[in-house]
């Protein structure tokens, strides 16, 4: 029987798409499923949902476990032959409280915080801990599992793996899927969308629609470009910053403007609060959607359980499509995280960069893409210059590295001096030290 470990279960929604997906997919029927959590409360809300779905579209064809915390933690992993993470260490409190209050004592705003900045320099860090000893049990009790990796910061956590353990894994993310149905939605070329050839490469959240094509072939980008000038020139929107990447370097990139907008050294500047206004950047936004979604999750729950019916439709997400073509050996593409060892050859080998991979019994294999355009290889370097540090902080433990990663990071070595960087480095340590979530 093919077992299936869910990390961090209790994230009830996504495991339910995942778990749900895999139930819905023939070859995976009659799989075991190993939920894991270090929160019993949530950790029973997804047992509840996952057994439900189980015997509802599924004919209780599955054999669902569940595993509370770290001393089963080993036993959750053992035998698996895949592993999802979803784990969020820290959580919303006190962890992403603490990486957002703690750099506005600094003059330092942020939008998201949770893939690079401040915010995702120490989200990388305390999670990379966690990681470690994750490698540690799979390489002892399942040392042949895949590791689809859905948590943030992508390429810091999928490049740790990859690079310092010994577990086959790959990064997975939402907005490759979603980067060139939304753009021709929002630019009404609705007309465009069916049938569509694309060809999307570089970071997490800074990956490029570098091509794109209707079904006869026509080049869309001139459209579009045309289309995303006159829209932000005309309309307050929620995507104008990636509008102006159009605009500026010539490509729309993969995720969204609240992300990018804190991706760059453009559009938060202490000095041109009329900027926040112009691009429609939602500062706080992460900690905002965090408060709405605890409020609502008594609702949003009886809602999924709906009163132990719950149902499922198959949705888009990479996990069961991977394991099914790992199974059965139908290939499948998918956009993900690998190191990139050439694929992008104007980035370093040890990035870790998204491409696209071609999925089969084989496991996960990387195709080259060749070289970026220059500017949009230069933008990429700029990420990347702050996740190989953090990597490199989490394997030393040295401050050093930490306070490196920082004042490289775009956005926070233009907001902050130096000195004052690695101040809040420091604060920001001892702050996630007193919460019990320490980064080394």
């Amino acid at each position: 029987m093919i077992k299936i470990t869910f990390m961090g279960a209790g994230s009830t929604v996504f495991a339910k798409n995942v778990l749900g997906d895999t139930m819905l997919t023939p070859t995976l029927h009659d799989v075991e499923i190993a939920l894991y959590d270090i929160d019993g409360e949530r950790l029973e809300e997804s047992y509840a949902l996952i057994t439900a779905l189980n015997k509802n579209i599924n004919e209780n064809r599955a054999t669902v476990k569940k595993y509370l915390g770290i001393p089963n933690r080993k036993a959750a992993l053992e035998g698996a032959r895949f592993v999802v993470n979803a784990i969020q260490v820290g959580g919303y409190e006190p962890c992403t409280v603490i990486d957002f209050e703690v750099p506005k004592q600094f003059g330092l705003r942020q939008t998201i915080g949770d893939t690079l900045g401040i915010g995702g320099i120490f989200r990388g860090l305390r999670t990379i801990a966690v990681l470690r000893d994750f490698a540690a049990d799979m390489e002892e009790v399942c040392p042949d599992a895949l590791f689809l990796n859905y948590t943030n910061p992508m390429a810091i956590l999928s490049g740790y793996m990859q690079r310092y353990t010994k577990i086959k894994t790959v990064g997975l993310c939402h907005s490759v899927q979603g980067c060139s149905y939304w753009l021709l939605k929002s630019l009404g070329m609705d007309e465009y969308i069916e049938g569509r050839k694309e060809l999307i490469a570089g970071i997490n959240h800074m990956a490029w629609l570098l091509e794109i094509y209707d079904r006869e072939g026509n080049d869309l980008y001139p459209e579009i470009k045309r289309r995303a000038k006159e829209k932000n020139q005309n309309e307050k929107h929620s995507d104008m910053v990636r509008f102006d990447y159009i605009d500026k370097l010539g490509y729309y990139c993969t995720e969204s403007s609240e992300h990018n907008a804190e991706y760059n050294c453009f559009y938060i500047k202490p000095d041109r609060p009329d900027l926040i206004d112009k691009f429609n950047i939602p500062l706080d936004e992460y900690p905002r959607r965090c408060v709405n979604q605890i409020a609502g999750w008594k609702k949003q729950k009886e809602e999924i359980m709906a009163n132990g019916k719950a149902t499922h439709t198959r949705t888009g997400e990479y996990a069961s499509y991977i394991m099914e073509a790992v199974v059965t050996g139908k290939p499948y593409k998918i956009g993900g995280n690998v190191l990139n060892n050439g694929c992008i050859e104007n980035l370093p080998p040890e990035a870790c960069v998204e491409v696209p991979c071609l999925v089969d019994n084989y496991g996960i294999s990387p195709t080259r893409v060749g070289r970026l355009p220059l500017q949009l290889a230069a933008m990429n370097m700029t990420n990347i210059n702050c996740q190989l540090l953090t990597i490199q902080a989490a394997v030393t433990g040295k401050m050093e590295h930490v306070y490196q990663a920082a004042m490289l990071d775009p956005h926070t070595g233009a907001q902050l001096y130096p000195d004052d960087i690695v101040k809040l480095c420091d604060a920001l340590r001892k702050a996630h030290e007193d919460a019990g979530y320490p980064i080394f």
